[in-house]
């Protein structure tokens, strides 16, 4: 598929926000930073805890556009990354919604547990910002671009 179609394909996706969820400030900011000098067409949003997640899927049901793709760390105040990967990917409406854990955890025990319960992806965060800017230019590449989604996604 030319990226051109894929493009066009996703016009209608382009208002879905790319959430993430981060508490620590710093690493938000780089992410923010990453994204803005792709020059990411979907709006970025940001929740520093796990409950605020929670929340946000009852706002979802009421017609707040759900976001095209989760950013989501595993370390959060509030409820776990793992409790969140958990809740959305059990939810019947949003379980489709494509969430990369992006963290600082190696730990092979907790890639096992974010794979068993549904994560899309697998991503230990990078120190280097230049290598951060090529992740989310991965990520973005693909999961807002090249991946097709179902319309009624």
């Amino acid at each position: 598929m030319e990226i051109a179609s894929a493009v066009e394909m996703t016009t209608s996706f382009s208002h879905r926000p790319i959430l993430v969820v981060e508490d620590n400030p710093i690493d938000v900011e780089l992410v923010r930073r990453a994204f803005g000098r792709r020059h990411a067409s979907n709006p970025i949003e940001t929740l520093e805890d796990g409950a605020e997640v929670l929340q946000q899927i009852h706002e979802w049901e009421a017609g707040k556009p759900s976001p095209i793709l989760i950013l989501l760390d595993l370390q959060l105040p509030g409820a776990s990354g793992l409790e969140v990967l958990r809740q959305i990917k059990t939810h019947p409406k949003f379980s489709r919604i494509p969430v990369i854990i992006l963290t600082a955890s190696g730990e092979s025990a907790d890639a096992e547990a974010a794979y068993n319960l549904g994560a899309n992806s697998y991503i230990v965060k990078p120190i280097d910002f230049d290598r951060l800017l090529q992740v989310t230019d991965q990520i973005e590449l693909y999961w807002t671009i090249l991946d097709r989604l179902p319309l009624k996604s």
